[in-house]
């Protein structure tokens, strides 16, 4: 678990994707902890070494075989009723499967608000309905299904869904599908959400 803290009345969870706590996830709640929030992330993968980009294959088939879903959504929601007398407002914010098990607490009380970064497993659980503000952000084109088509599905559902120019993993700066300008547009829109949730 990495912990970044500020003394702040907020708290962000950051929820990893399949590799692990890496120099992204780490940067990034660097980041956030610079803008004056308490940080947390746990390490779910439970293995110290997060695994390579190279390695994307086997960090999905080890997230799926020995992680998972909803077992990683229990987790999440565990340490949230561990920490929720602590903070005024609690954030969650995911990237990839992390952006999913986001999406798998949206309907927990006590979360603030959620943001997701290219989420694309949401799909399979467009039924539900935040209980909290929202917002998810898709790349243009993902190669298992059409962004439009989800895109569609949860605007109906009134959440904020905000679609960027490039793939999965847009945000990552260390990432061979890292877009600058769509990473700082996704990072600004989070930090507006996150500063203007009443």
């Amino acid at each position: 678990m990495m912990k970044r803290q500020s003394n702040s009345n907020s708290l962000i969870l950051v929820i990893h994707e399949i590799y692990g706590i890496n120099q992204h996830i780490k940067s990034f709640c660097e980041l956030l902890s610079k803008q004056g929030f308490d940080v947390t992330c746990p390490n779910l993968l439970e293995r110290e070494t997060p695994f390579e980009y190279s390695q994307e294959e086997a960090a999905y088939r080890h997230f799926m075989d020995h992680v998972g879903f909803a077992s990683t959504a229990q987790k999440i929601k565990g340490l949230l009723s561990d920490v929720k007398g602590e903070y005024e407002k609690i954030f969650i914010i995911g990237f990839s499967v992390g952006a999913t098990v986001a999406w798998l607490c949206c309907e927990e009380d006590g979360i603030d608000g959620i943001v997701g970064y290219y989420g694309s497993r949401i799909r399979d659980y467009v039924e539900l309905t935040p209980k909290c503000p929202a917002m998810l952000f898709f790349p243009e084109e993902e190669q298992s299904f059409n962004v439009d088509e989800v895109l569609l599905t949860l605007e109906k559902k009134k959440i904020e869904v905000h679609k960027f120019t490039g793939k999965h993993g847009f945000s990552d700066p260390y990432s061979s599908r890292y877009d600058a300008k769509s990473e700082q547009e996704a990072f600004s829109k989070t930090i507006e959400f996150l500063f203007h949730i009443d």
